[in-house]
């Protein structure tokens, strides 16, 4: 996926924060598994071919869907599925080469130019998901037992359905499939130009938002003020731009899903990841009832090890004092993970290896480099490719693990095909927070003195609170922004009150919070990009420690089931892939199994105080 995790310190990355430090050789992509070159005769060979198929497909079955027999259907569905991989493959290939120079002119020009031709390209298709929703449910169902490689797209075909109630007209689902490249399309590459294109002066240096995120987490205070004051400063004078992108964007999505008959802002993406409103709401209600005793009562602990009474917004993600600031080589995170990745089961490390060695990751920090870290899955019949900004510090090494499990899951479900590949956002960060913790158990369990582990076991937290806490925290941000806007146009003292409403809250009574914090909703993607995609990273880290604390029970089967669960990719409901493990996270006490692990290692640090 090409967003990186939002409020995770590793997003913050800047090529001088290693202090000129040799990191070792940082590898580059090489995108040719997709295309050589932008001129390459292959991009315009399949750019006319989509051209050409998709309105050949819209000729042979527009209107004609309730008249296939089921040998027919499965064709319409492996051509859709083709013309799914083709597009994906220059979107791929355009998008990547774009995130690696977000200020070059012509890469963005290449994107834009993609984007409207499979835009104009795809129209035709428009009809497929609507005229097979129109099909009556018993007529469904014989063509689902009438043949069995048609059925086994059944996952795709439900997730269909399941939008059969709110879905418009024909010709109104044209429009705003064409729109779409002048709309949301627009407004996202604006905030994010808006975003690379930031100055931030700090000290009399005029440095990027990569560099004065990074900031953050020095380890002097007065750098870590002056960081969160310039990003303040910054903020504040393009709020009323930003103000702009989230009002314009919320209420077209306030319209569209009106129109849709959509009960809540938040439907469409319940619907997306294929999981009940009330599974989300019992997994909100849970983290915001464990605030207390989760980032209060650690925030409450970092404030003593700072030796402070009161936490600063830019404490937050501060290194503790007796913290080791060794750098770690890309050899060394290299070795760490595909060691963690090996003793866990050599399957995983064999399907990692290819990253390192076969150009599927970018590590280095480069100027214009989008800010982050991702995997993004490509087409079936391709591979991931891995983004970092590698600088050495040991959070680094967890984001490498994070990013190469969700490589190790895409390589996996890439054998159910380009239609049943894709995992819903709820189940896709799994193996990512799984591999992250194989590797913190992993160098826990080398820690050489109790100093050590104090200092692994408090990352590991602020981490999972980052993931956890904060998510959540931002899911209720956004389901008051969508709620408020449905009222009235915001200004940016509106949309600032809002994100304060939340953060006394989630990060407790310790915390004081500086002018211009108000504002730091500003520069989260998420929000942009894909409203209440935040709540998944909360669901997969909760998800994650209820199947680690399986796994360290001793379920002589865990790996075999575990590996089947990552190769179904999106073909099974969450429910059926926890099943085997005895999970259901339906049920509320199965969040309060994930939310204790992170509970225990506060109990541990809290009794090193002792």
């Amino acid at each position: 996926m090409f967003l990186p995790r939002p409020d995770r310190p590793e997003i913050a990355r800047d090529a001088d924060a290693s202090g000129g430090a040799d990191l070792g050789p940082l590898p580059d992509w090489d995108l040719s598994a997709l295309y050589t070159a932008p001129d390459a005769p292959e991009v315009t060979r399949d750019k006319d071919w989509l051209q050409t198929e998709c309105a050949a497909f819209a000729t042979d079955y527009e209107g004609k869907l309730a008249d296939l027999s089921a040998d027919e259907m499965l064709r319409a569905v492996q051509r859709y599925e083709k013309i799914d991989t083709v597009a994906g493959r220059l979107m791929s290939f355009a998008g990547l080469r774009y995130y690696q120079n977000t200020t070059d002119p012509e890469r963005a020009q290449f994107l834009s130019n993609m984007q409207e031709a499979i835009t104009v390209s795809t129209t035709p298709l428009v009809f497929w998901g609507l005229e097979f929703n129109r099909l009556p449910d018993d007529h469904f169902e014989r063509l689902m037992t009438a043949n069995a490689d048609l059925a086994r797209y059944r996952p795709v075909f439900d997730r269909m359905r399941a939008m059969k109630p709110y879905q418009l007209s024909d010709e109104l689902e044209r429009f705003l499939h064409d729109q779409s490249m002048v709309g949301a399309a627009a407004w996202n590459k604006l905030f994010d130009e808006t975003i690379a294109g930031l100055s931030f002066h700090v000290d009399g240096e005029e440095l990027g938002i990569e560099a004065t995120l990074n900031l953050l987490t020095d380890k002097t205070r007065d750098k870590r003020e002056a960081g969160a004051r310039a990003l303040a400063e910054t903020f504040g004078e393009k709020i009323s731009l930003f103000a702009r992108v989230h009002n314009t964007l919320t209420k077209e999505k306030e319209i569209e899903d009106r129109w849709r008959k959509l009960p809540t802002p938040q439907m469409s993406r319940h619907l997306a990841n294929h999981v009940e409103p009330e599974v989300v709401e019992a997994l909100r209600d849970a983290v915001v009832k464990a605030y207390p005793r989760l980032s209060h009562r650690y925030y409450k602990l970092k404030a003593k090890w700072l030796g402070l009474d009161t936490l600063e917004v830019w404490d937050r993600n501060a290194p503790l004092p007796m913290q080791d600031d060794r750098l770690v080589t890309w050899d060394e995170a290299r070795q760490t993970v595909m060691e963690a990745y090996d003793s866990f089961d050599p399957r995983m490390s064999e399907l990692a290896k290819p990253f390192f060695t076969d150009g599927w990751i970018d590590a280095g920090v480069k100027e214009g480099k989008a800010p982050g870290a991702f995997a993004h899955p490509t087409v079936a019949d391709a591979h991931p490719y891995v983004m970092l900004n590698y600088l050495g510090k040991p959070r680094d090494v967890m984001t490498l693990a994070h990013e190469l499990g969700h490589g190790v899951h895409q390589r996996l479900a890439a054998g159910q095909g380009e239609l049943l590949s894709a995992t819903p956002l709820t189940l896709a960060e799994t193996a990512s927070v799984f591999g992250e913790m194989l590797t913190f158990r992993k160098m826990l369990s080398q820690a050489k003195d109790d100093a050590e582990r104090k200092v692994m076991l408090a990352g590991k937290v602020e981490d999972m609170i980052n993931t956890v806490v904060r998510q959540i925290a931002f899911y209720d941000f956004e389901c008051k922004l969508h709620a408020a806007r449905a009222e009235s146009e915001l200004t940016p003292e509106d949309i600032n009150a809002l994100w304060m409403s939340v953060q006394a809250e989630s990060l407790g009574p310790v915390f004081n919070f500086m002018d211009g914090y108000e504002t730091f909703w500003a520069y989260i993607p998420h929000f942009v990009h894909s409203p209440f995609y935040v709540y998944a990273y909360a669901f997969g880290d909760g998800l994650v420690n209820a199947l680690y604390a399986v796994y360290e029970e001793g379920d002589a089967d865990f790996r075999e089931k575990y590996f089947e669960m990552l190769k179904a990719g999106g073909s099974k409901h969450h429910k059926d892939l926890l099943a085997p493990f005895g999970l259901d996270a339906s049920d509320p006490a199965f969040w309060d199994k994930g939310l204790s692990m992170i509970e225990g290692m506060i109990d541990e640090l809290e009794a090193m105080e002792d």
